[in-house]
């Protein structure tokens, strides 16, 4: 069954109405048969315009939502709130391809249940959206970060903290510009 913002592909649900919001199409279509297979109601919206445009039109109140953190220039950050206003109880997780530290935090703090790193196995997913997810302080485990891998996260957090402006964070950083621009354009060091 077709939906004004995408797919809401509906095998019986046991579980409810699910958001996705991911630019990727093809991604999206995979996503969303998966979890329909799993007992939800998909919807998909590709940007931040039609996930807005579902949930202020009233045409649905998900119980959970999944949200990309790149959605082209916006945010799915910027989201997190949109969909809390459409229901405070909504189980909400970021997945995105590009994952910090600094992200991860800013999620949490807007309201985001769980932040998880593509590329995640869909059974992944649907745990941190049914699981109570806290945390275990004994799961964390003794790894220590790369050398290189501390400096992606620095350099992550200090550009969230220059609203992205990437000049101010080469003078916060004592960096020239070129050399973080080329930093920037690297995929995050593995830990």
């Amino acid at each position: 069954m077709e939906s004004d913002g995408g797919i809401a592909l509906g095998a019986p649900s046991s579980r409810g109405p699910l958001l996705l919001v991911d630019d990727d199409a093809l991604f999206a279509r995979v996503l969303a048969r998966a979890l329909s297979a799993r007992g939800f109601v998909v919807h998909t919206a590709a940007s931040h315009a039609q996930a807005l445009a579902q949930l202020e039109a009233g045409k649905m109140a998900p119980d959970f939502a999944i949200l990309d953190l790149n959605l082209g220039a916006a945010s799915g950050l910027k989201l997190i709130g949109e969909v809390r206003r459409a229901n405070p109880t909504c189980r909400i997780v970021i997945l995105t391809g590009y994952a910090s530290i600094s992200t991860a935090v800013d999620a949490i703090k807007l309201g985001a249940d769980q932040y998880l790193a593509k590329p995640v196995e869909v059974d992944a997913i649907v745990r941190a959206l049914v699981e109570d997810g806290a945390p275990d302080p004994d799961g964390a485990g003794d790894t220590t970060l790369s050398v290189s891998r501390l400096e992606w996260e620095h350099i992550q957090r200090v550009l969230a903290e220059n609203g992205g402006n990437v000049s101010a964070t080469a003078r916060a950083l004592k960096m020239h510009r070129r050399t973080l621009q080329r930093k920037l354009t690297k995929r995050p060091v593995r830990v």
